[in-house]
């Protein structure tokens, strides 16, 4: 794939957003690669994974590089020191697309994942899980993550899910807060259909609240079902040469001790 049109995508409540850009469009000058207004060849995504997220709605099926200006940053995996390296690696070519599989809830896109939460709720959920038709648990619990293997780093992570590498065909269906030691991770293939039905007592309870890589979706009362799987759209992030995931999450994560240079 050739580049030669860029867009910058940038989380302008970041201060050092604007002059990153500034600086970003000079060298992309140099590079050979002209700053367009629309149809960009790929979008350079100035952030955290909050603003690489917000960049996969905004320009649907365009590569995106993800530039960190955030504290972590999984997706948005190029830092500060590497700027103008990574651009010119873009404008020579030097890269592989990854096509991310991405979630589908209620005809919403999740690259990262679907949560159905309690909410602001004080109650406990209580959700009976089903996958491919077949039932498999029910469990009381502050909610429910399904996530990607792009987004097993994130708010599953957080609350005890595996990482899944980008490759592994899978998902991670992670109960948030369970209220039993028994009540534990899940790894399922991602042909898989996942459906979580809420169940209330005697209807007096909240509904819960289903969301798609942070933004709400819908509520889901007792008695309600919502079915999660595998979109027909990918995401194409771009890897530079060299890339290694592991190096990134060692990186990320503070993995003491790694081999991985």
């Amino acid at each position: 794939m050739k580049v030669d049109g860029i867009a910058f995508f940038e989380n302008s409540a970041k201060p050092a957003a604007a002059d990153a850009r500034a600086r970003l469009a000079a060298a992309a000058a140099n590079c050979g690669l002209e700053v367009v207004p629309e149809n960009p060849d790929a979008v350079v995504v100035l952030g955290g994974d909050g603003t690489m997220l917000a960049a996969v709605h905004r320009f649907p099926n365009v590569p995106l590089l993800g530039f960190n200006l955030g504290s972590l940053g999984f997706l948005s995996a190029v830092e500060a020191p590497q700027f103008e390296d990574a651009l010119k690696a873009l404008a020579a070519g030097r890269f592989a697309l990854s096509r991310r599989t991405a979630l589908e809830v209620r005809g919403v896109l999740a690259l990262n994942e679907v949560v159905v939460s309690r909410g602001v709720s004080g109650h406990v959920a209580t959700l009976d899980l089903e996958v491919d038709g077949k039932p498999a648990t029910r469990f009381s619990a502050d909610g429910l993550v399904v996530a990607t293997p792009t987004g097993s780093t994130a708010y599953s992570l957080s609350a005890g899910g595996p990482i899944l590498m980008p490759e592994s065909e899978s998902f991670a269906l992670t109960p948030i807060c369970p209220h039993a030691l028994s009540s534990r991770p899940l790894v399922v293939r991602d042909t898989a259909r996942v459906v979580v039905r809420a169940r209330g007592r005697n209807g007096a309870d909240a509904p819960l609240s289903v969301f798609a890589d942070g933004a709400p979706v819908g509520a889901l009362a007792a008695g309600e079902s919502v079915e999660i799987a595998k979109s027909s759209v990918t995401v194409p992030l771009v890897e530079l040469e060299g890339y290694n995931p592991y190096k990134v999450l060692a990186r990320k994560l503070g993995w003491s001790g790694s081999s991985v240079k």
